[in-house]
């Protein structure tokens, strides 16, 4: 069987945008945050939904498919006596059917189609969990590790929380994310 030994994927031109009213509360996304969500879920998933180039060194004899989808196969070559030759890959079962150990590489057109639901009901979670307001009239911050908050009215309240740095490591599990990408999820 053959393996992937490098993976070199492009920054896409743009990812899909996320309403201006996305949020679960109507707000609207902070800068940068559309793109943040994005990278996370495409991290965390072997789907993309943005066109990219991507290229893998692959080597060994054998089956081998694409490690992301949906993925269209651009060129392919071989390494032979100090150079990279053009080949054309025969098509397998399971994806290709390399004939010979390589080393190869193979460039590939993937990403587009339309963003499931699950998947920017993920991208929700995500946002919400990660996004922290401090007030009504301050809009939503994110990665915030502590803040606070005070209710106004006959039950007024102070909230505060103090977060570990590390917190984000676990956001795609603690917000329910993950939950939802499992069908996506990089095998």
């Amino acid at each position: 069987m053959a393996a992937t030994l490098k993976q070199t994927e492009e920054t896409p031109a743009a990812y899909p945008v996320l309403e201006s009213d996305f949020l679960s509360d109507g707000q609207a996304l902070p800068a940068g945050a559309n793109d943040w969500i994005w990278q996370r879920l495409e991290a965390y998933t072997a789907h993309r939904f943005t066109p990219r180039q991507v290229v893998w060194t692959v080597e060994g004899c054998g089956e081998w498919a694409p490690p992301l989808v949906p993925a269209e196969v651009t060129a392919a070559q071989i390494w032979e006596m100090g150079a990279w030759v053009e080949v054309t890959l025969p098509e397998g079962p399971y994806g290709f059917d390399l004939p010979s150990d390589g080393p190869y590489r193979i460039t590939a057109t993937v990403g587009g189609g339309a963003v499931p639901a699950a998947v920017m009901a993920a991208a929700r979670r995500l946002a919400d969990y990660c996004l922290y307001r401090s007030s009504e009239t301050e809009g939503p911050q994110l990665w915030a590790t502590s803040g606070s908050q005070r209710a106004e009215g006959p039950d007024a309240a102070e909230f505060s929380f103090q977060r570990s740095a590390l917190w984000i490591s676990k956001a795609m599990q603690h917000s329910g994310a993950a939950d939802l990408l499992r069908p996506y999820r990089r095998a």
